[in-house]
């Protein structure tokens, strides 16, 4: 099973490409850099810990 690479930040609903960094939970909620240290790499929704998203290889 693949990694939904959501397009937009779940709370400030910023654009979100491929390679942009971008943190997500292991429900994979989907936040952009600033806001996820905003909110201390916490996810509110679902209060898991936010971690880096793997970008997909470009080939």
């Amino acid at each position: 099973m693949s990694l939904e690479m959501r397009k937009q930040c779940e709370r400030c609903s910023g654009a979100l490409q491929d390679q942009s960094p971008a943190y997500i939970c292991i429900h994979e909620c989907t936040f952009c850099q600033p806001c996820t240290e905003e909110m201390m790499k916490v996810s509110p929704n679902c209060s898991g810990e936010l971690v880096k998203r793997p970008r997909p290889q470009v080939h």
